[in-house]
């Protein structure tokens, strides 16, 4: 029983212990970036940045094509302004703009289509 607690406790210290130094934080540029060095014998030249999304993302709801606006879903408590401009991405591409126009509703904002053209399920970011 003491050889099986003591072949546990080598494997749990050699995992913690094994790969603290393989990168280190730097402070960032900004306050809500943060960068890490690599030290990998690889990329001992790279760095490697690490930027977390503090922009607005939201989610198309509902499209009315025949009049062109859009119905948009965002998180609570992230609601676009009213006549921010807002570009609509599919798989990563861009396929549009819209501009808030309101009435806003919970977590609910109507806006127009700009250019382009959207489908429910498209994500809506901030440029």
């Amino acid at each position: 029983m003491r050889i099986l607690f003591v072949v546990f406790m080598v494997i749990i210290l050699s995992g913690c212990f094994g790969r603290r130094k393989a990168g280190r934080q730097v402070a960032g540029p900004g306050a809500s970036e943060n960068v890490f060095t690599a030290t990998d014998a690889n990329s001992s030249k790279q760095k490697l940045v690490v930027r977390w999304a503090n922009g607005l993302i939201g989610k198309v709801a509902s499209v009315n094509t025949a009049a062109r606006f859009v119905v948009l879903n965002f998180p609570i408590g992230r609601l676009p302004a009213i006549e921010q401009r807002l570009s609509v991405y599919r798989g990563g591409l861009k396929v549009g703009e819209v501009k808030v126009t309101g009435p806003q509703y919970d977590d609910n904002v109507v806006a127009d289509l700009l250019t382009g053209e959207s489908e429910i399920g498209d994500q809506v970011r901030d440029k």
